[in-house]
């Protein structure tokens, strides 16, 4: 009964207001507006598919500088929890759901969504297409968006002025001012902070005491503290907008065991001198397939990235280790010289599967074992033999309802005629 007091009175005196979603290409949406109450609000679209972790989406720093449309329908259900925050407050810009669950029912649950996005002061718009949304953003590609109860020409407007994330330096908005000491583990890592997540640091934490340092702490620094291994984290944006963070990963390359995910795979990358480029709408869900090229196992990966390592022109001081079943992208990394990998994915999976944890036991393994530069495999080994797959249409995607249906009737009528 308390429960349902608490969330009774959070949700009192909370009229909808009506709202529009303006992309910067002119598409408009209809909604209700929720979460803190803004005439406009504006970042980069994309879409999350995943089905449940909405809160830990919403609070992953990756996401700064970008809205988050949910493809799930139904959000909010189950409250928010505070233990279940993957940093100190949401970077995001906004939310974008279909339908926003204003009563949660959860035994766990401190608060509803608005209510933690109105404290926090995120704004979100409910009520929209989010099916139609996401088929314009996999044909149209992320873009600038705005959202809020001013008029559509206002809307539009600041849409077309908001810049995105090309070339902006988003780690610097989320990284720690001062570094931090988690877990007590008999290793010793400097994780760097370029946006990382409390469930990254809770599983380096069983291997290692970790220090999380600001994105911008200079590697002879880090080398001072003598770590065991260095840790290059997720975080948001542009990796080409971050040199300083470069430039600090090729001073610790053959020093020092380092491991990077997200961001820090792109950015271990550029330090080898490999390209990065923007993908068309991203990865963001909690179930994208990749293959592991040593085993040909496949792992269901989450991700959260607008980035990526072009495969083409890699040195032979690296070889392709992970690739993605969708698209084909680069997915993982290792250095045939020094003692470095990285994935493009989460192997902490908060949320999302717990496939890759394994990668974990392999960075411990890097640093407690001297390393071996392994044999240079040919260089028609370095990527997958299957080709990436063609390029996704909407055209191509059956309704139920039309093609599927008409298909399964022809059978039905000619295994009547056999019969």
């Amino acid at each position: 009964m308390r429960e349902v007091a608490l969330h009774e009175d959070q949700s009192r005196d909370r009229q909808p207001r009506a709202g529009l979603l303006v992309l910067a290409d002119g598409t408009v949406f209809e909604g209700e507006l929720f979460g803190a109450q803004a005439e406009v609000a504006t970042g980069e679209v994309v879409f999350n598919t995943v089905l449940s972790g909405y809160q830990e989406v919403i609070t992953d720093p990756s996401y700064a500088g970008q809205v988050i449309a949910f493809t799930y329908p139904h959000i909010g259900n189950y409250g928010v929890v505070p233990d279940d925050d993957e940093s100190t407050r949401p970077f995001c810009r906004g939310i974008v759901v279909r339908e926003l669950s204003r009563r949660p029912s959860n035994w766990r649950s401190a608060e509803d969504l608005d209510s933690f996005l109105r404290r926090h002061g995120v704004s979100g718009i409910t009520g929209v297409d989010t099916r139609r949304l996401t088929r314009h953003i996999r044909d149209a590609g992320s873009m600038p968006c705005a959202f809020g109860s001013a008029d559509e020409r206002v809307l539009k407007q600041a849409a077309a002025d908001e810049p995105g994330t090309d070339g902006v330096d988003l780690v610097a908005t989320v990284s720690t001012a001062q570094p931090y000491t988690v877990g007590d583990g008999p290793l010793r890592v400097v994780a760097y902070d370029f946006g990382i997540k409390r469930t990254i640091l809770r599983h380096l934490s069983g291997i290692a005491t970790i220090e999380v340092v600001p994105a911008s702490t200079p590697a002879a620094d880090v080398l001072a503290r003598e770590p065991d291994g260095v840790f290059l984290s997720n975080g948001p944006g542009d990796p080409a907008a971050v040199g300083y963070a470069v430039d600090n990963i090729k001073g610790l390359l053959g020093q020092v065991p380092v491991f990077g995910i997200c961001l820090g795979h792109q950015l271990l990358g550029a330090a080898l001198d490999a390209s990065t480029y923007k993908l068309k709408f991203g990865h963001h869900g909690g179930n994208h397939p990749v293959r592991r090229l040593a085993t040909n196992a496949v792992e269901i990966t989450s991700q959260n990235h607008n980035y990526a390592v072009s495969a083409d022109g890699l040195s032979d001081a690296m070889a392709v280790t992970h690739v993605n079943l969708n698209d084909g992208v680069v997915e993982g990394l290792r250095c045939t010289e020094v003692p470095a990998f990285s994935v493009q994915y989460h192997p902490e999976a908060g949320p999302g599967p717990h496939d890759a944890r394994y990668l974990f036991d392999l960075f411990q393994d890097l640093m407690v074992t001297p390393f071996a530069p392994p044999t240079p495999p040919p260089t028609s080994a370095r990527l997958p033999h299957t080709p990436a797959p063609p390029p996704f249409s909407s055209q191509n995607v059956p309704v139920l309802g039309t093609e599927c249906d008409e298909k399964g009737e022809k059978g039905d009528r000619e295994e009547a005629a056999d019969a």
